[in-house]
């Protein structure tokens, strides 16, 4: 009865990747300010990649649940609506922003 839906929306259990995440663009932050500081002399790109390296397993362990959770039937038709409309929304929105953008450079050009 515990695990029993009432809802057609899937409740996401706790999940350490946005920690993960955070802490990897903290790092990238921190290892691009350690190369470009001229008061820090020969500095290595290591904590720029390494931060790099987080984030980008962060998005690989992050995204393999989201297809894991899909494929175990999690998402249901109004949650994949939902995707859907996220996506959209996005595109849409880039679009937009891009649109202004290019508009504002070819009117004071």
């Amino acid at each position: 009865m515990a695990h029993e839906k009432n809802h057609d929306y899937h409740i996401l259990p706790p999940s350490i990747w946005p920690f993960t995440g955070a802490v990897g663009a903290f790092t990238m932050l921190l290892g691009f300010v350690l190369m470009v500081s001229p008061q820090i002399q020969n500095t290595q790109p290591y904590v720029f990649l390494i931060g790099l390296a987080i984030v980008l397993y962060t998005m690989y362990a992050w995204w393999a649940e989201v297809v894991a959770e899909s494929h175990a039937g999690d998402h249901t038709p109004v949650v994949r609506i939902g995707l859907r409309m996220g996506f959209i929304l996005f595109i849409m929105s880039e679009v937009m922003f891009f649109s202004a953008w290019f508009w504002s450079f070819f009117k004071h050009a």
